[in-house]
């Protein structure tokens, strides 16, 4: 009998959280799974093509009645999720990210479903508002696994929210990158913005720009460029609708008024492998992670990366001064620009740590580390 697993997630819009969803969606599928990804969202907000095999599902919306009560609805909504999920009747579920995972552990307590969950941020640096902190330390203890992507993050939810037992699954790497549309040439885009094909790029790629330090990033470039006149900044991910209030190109923009017209902002593009070996450099700033499947992909494309060494994820992948850089969480500007200035100006080094970087396919290898998740999978639903 062919067994139902449903993996629910608040959308499936670009983000490393929805890319790995997809991806163990598609192992559970070739391991001759029935696998549904469950959303809050519709399709409208999707990026990433749901993979063959995989069936889609939208969690129900709100009537209108329900909509009026706010957050005091929270409660039927629970019930409501409960109800599509008894009718589905999956043999495991899948809750991903900290809100899904929470609402996920509600709906299913007391049925005969185990449950895995994910966090996919550093926790203590993420924090979500108290009612879900709350959720959370009530919640976690309940999952028969949590899927974890780097130790340091398994010893926190460990010691502060009782979170066991664990697997830690750092986020593989599929070799070649998969692509998608939107996938633009980057040399003739930046051709058409009067970048030559020559001409040194430095790119760095997210959708949340606090989290991925970008502001730090244009501190940086704004210093370099009185060194470099000719080098070009490129950040992928940022696109013009609003992030919580904020239009985030026209707030690094602004922190760049002397040469703007050297930050490109190309938005959400399918074919990241192709923007990656255009780069000189990739760079990641960022304040925390949880894993960061950009810097993996960056260096499993043979990039010269440089990230700071923040919580968590980064030092997991780059050996500093063997395959890139890592620069302390605090350096200022002035440490990256003088670093990042010294790497342009000589290529043999950018050459000598993207070559190294390549390992990153053997040590986070898709087939090793689908081995891995499928072996925890058996062993909670007693198929070991």
């Amino acid at each position: 009998m062919t067994r139902r697993v449903v993996l629910y997630i608040d959308s499936l819009k670009t983000g490393g959280a929805e890319r790995v969803t997809l991806l163990l969606a598609r192992w559970l599928v070739e391991t001759g799974w029935q696998a549904t990804v469950l959303t809050r969202h519709g399709a409208s907000r999707d990026f990433y093509p749901v993979p063959a095999g995989v069936q889609r599902a939208l969690e129900p919306a709100d009537p209108i009645w329900l909509r009026r009560f706010g957050p005091l609805g929270f409660p039927l909504r629970i019930l409501r999720l409960r109800a599509w999920l008894r009718r589905h009747q999956p043999d495991l579920v899948l809750g991903m990210t900290t809100l899904p995972a929470i609402k996920l552990l509600l709906a299913v307590r007391g049925l005969a479903c185990p449950a895995i969950v994910s966090e996919r941020n550093f926790p203590p640096l993420k924090r979500p508002s108290w009612p879900w902190r709350l959720l959370r330390r009530l919640t976690y203890p309940w999952a028969q696994l949590h899927l974890v992507q780097t130790e340091a993050t398994g010893h926190w939810l460990a010691q502060h929210l009782r979170a066991r037992p664990q697997l830690c699954l750092p986020n593989p790497v599929a070799w070649p990158l998969p692509r998608f549309a939107p996938d633009p040439d980057p040399i003739a885009w930046l051709v058409r913005r009067n970048v030559g094909a020559d001409q040194q790029v430095l790119l760095a790629v997210g959708t949340k720009s606090h989290q991925k330090g970008f502001d730090r990033l244009v501190a940086m470039f704004g210093l370099l460029v009185q060194r470099h006149p000719a080098v070009h900044l490129v950040i992928l991910g940022l696109d013009q609708e609003l992030y919580h209030g904020v239009d985030q190109q026209a707030q690094l923009r602004r922190l760049l008024p002397q040469a703007s017209h050297r930050l490109h902002f190309p938005g959400r593009v399918g074919n990241v492998q192709d923007w990656y070996e255009r780069a000189d450099m990739f760079l990641l700033p960022s304040r925390y992670e949880g894993f960061p499947n950009v810097l993996l992909e960056a260096m499993a494309s043979g990039c010269c990366c440089v990230s700071s060494d923040c919580p968590q994820g980064p030092a997991e992948l780059i050996r500093d001064g063997v395959d890139g850089r890592l620069l302390a969480n605090g350096a200022t500007p002035e440490t990256w620009a003088e670093l990042v200035s010294e790497l342009l100006e000589d290529s043999g080094q950018r050459l000598r740590f993207g070559d190294a970087a390549l390992e990153v396919r053997q040590r986070f290898s898709e087939e090793r580390l689908r081995r891995c998740f499928m072996h925890g999978v058996a062993q909670l639903v007693g198929d070991d």
